[in-house]
Parts: structure tokens; C-alpha cells; sequence
């Protein structure tokens, strides 16, 4: 086990049974011209924690850790997204719509990939979810069921929406849940800290916080006293 120092206390990690999840780093979110864009909101926010989600991503791959990606996307026709979901947020473009990269939300358009410094390689697990969390009609949680992973670490947007709605379905599936803080960003700077203290409230009631460099030397002394 590896112990890693958080919020509320120490998370401890079998490597063997944890994947990190990596939610919805998708052009539609972080650059201009996309959904993201579409609310109004700044992106720009989102685009700077991208070089610390690659170092995430990284050490899991050095390490040999099981990575998933997801992406929030819906097929062509629409038929897997609510209409009252299309129509919430009174959007510039809505989702289905044409913008500057393919038709917002659409899976298999331009804006709806994985940042390039962020995309997937073989091996890694990528995942469509038409919801705003990752167990919502996916099928992961058989895959993971599979792989006999049982600790979860996430990274991804936006903190307060997506990230934390997986880390609620997590949690409420017995997954022990540990948040990079650093790797994870909203478009509402008070979103994200307030996501975050409901988080680790209550003695972690939903799951751990910590920064990567917490996790990276945890990572190194564990090599040390192997």
C-alpha cells in the first residue's frame, strides 16, 4: 500500500487495484469555439491545468497504472440526451448544434476528441458518457469490476459538475476516491473550492484531496522502501 498525505487524512492506494480517471478534457470544454465557450464562460481556466493532468497521466503510465479517459458526448441523432438537457442554460449554441469545431457534444466531431497532449494510448480505457457522470450508462463499473480496481483517482472537468458526480457514484459504489486538486479546475473559481470542501467534509464523505506533488513522493518513498 501506498500512503499518500490528504485531506481530511492519509489515502492509502493499493497500485495493483487503482486507475486514475481523467473526465472530460475535451476540446468542447477547454478551447475557444466550444460548448465551454458556447455558456460564456473562461476557458482559459480550464486549459491551464492541462500540463499537470499530462504529468498525472504520465506517472500513471510510467508506474503501469490503468488510465481511463472519458468524454461527455451523445450520438448523432441525439437520442441519448433529454431535450431538457439541450435546452438548460440558455446557450449561444446548443448541443447538436454546428460550432467552430463540429456539432457541440456530438461524439466522433472535432471538438468533442481529447486534448492531443491529453489523448489516449493504446491500452488506456476511453469511455462515452451521454451524463454528467461516469457510471450513468457506460458499462464501467463491470470493467472495473473485472480488473479488481477498487481505489480511483481523478482529474478533470469541471471540478464541481462532472468530477465530483463521479466521485459521488464512486463513493456510493464502495470506491475509495482520492481528487488531484491541482489536476482539476472549474470555470467558477468558488465552484471548485466549494466542490472540494464537500468533498473531504465530514471526515471525507465522499473521498480524499491532495495535490500531485503529495502523490508523486508518496509514489518515490514507496520505491524507497521496497
Amino acid at each position: 500500500m501506498i500512503s499518500v498525505p490528504a485531506r481530511p487524512y492519509p489515502y492509502s492506494l493499493d497500485p495493483a487495484r487503482t486507475a486514475l480517471v481523467v473526465i472530460d478534457m475535451q476540446r468542447d470544454f477547454i478551447e475557444k469555439g466550444g460548448f465551454g465557450d458556447s455558456l460564456g464562460n473562461d476557458v482559459a481556466r480550464l486549459e491551464a491545468i492541462v500540463p499537470t493532468v499530462a504529468a498525472l497521466i504520465d506517472l500513471f503510465r510510467r508506474e503501469g497504472w490503468l488510465v481511463i479517459h472519458t468524454r461527455e458526448a451523445h450520438k448523432p441523432d441525439l437520442s441519448d440526451c433529454p431535450p431538457a438537457k439541450i435546452r438548460r442554460g440558455n446557450p449561444s449554441l446548443k448541443i447538436g448544434e454546428a460550432g467552430a469545431m463540429g456539432r457541440l457534444l456530438i461524439s466522433g466531431e472535432p471538438g468533442n476528441a481529447i486534448l492531443p497532449a491529453l489523448a489516449p494510448i493504446a491500452g488506456e480505457i476511453a469511455i462515452d458518457k451521454p451524463g454528467k457522470g461516469m457510471f450513468y450508462a457506460t458499462g464501467i463499473e463491470a470493467v472495473l469490476e473485472e480488473r479488481g480496481i477498487t481505489h480511483l483517482v481523478f482529474a478533470g472537468v469541471t471540478t464541481e459538475v462532472c468530477v465530483q458526480t463521479s466521485m459521488r457514484e464512486a463513493n456510493d459504489r464502495g470506491y475509495e476516491c482520492l481528487l488531484i486538486e491541482d489536476a482539476t479546475e472549474s470555470y467558477f473559481a468558488n465552484f471548485k473550492q466549494g466542490a472540494i470542501e464537500m468533498i473531504v467534509a465530514q471526515g471525507g464523505i465522499v473521498g480524499w484531496v491532495a495535490p500531485l506533488a503529495a502523490l508523486k513522493t508518496a509514489v518515490a518513498q514507496a520505491k524507497v522502501e521496497a
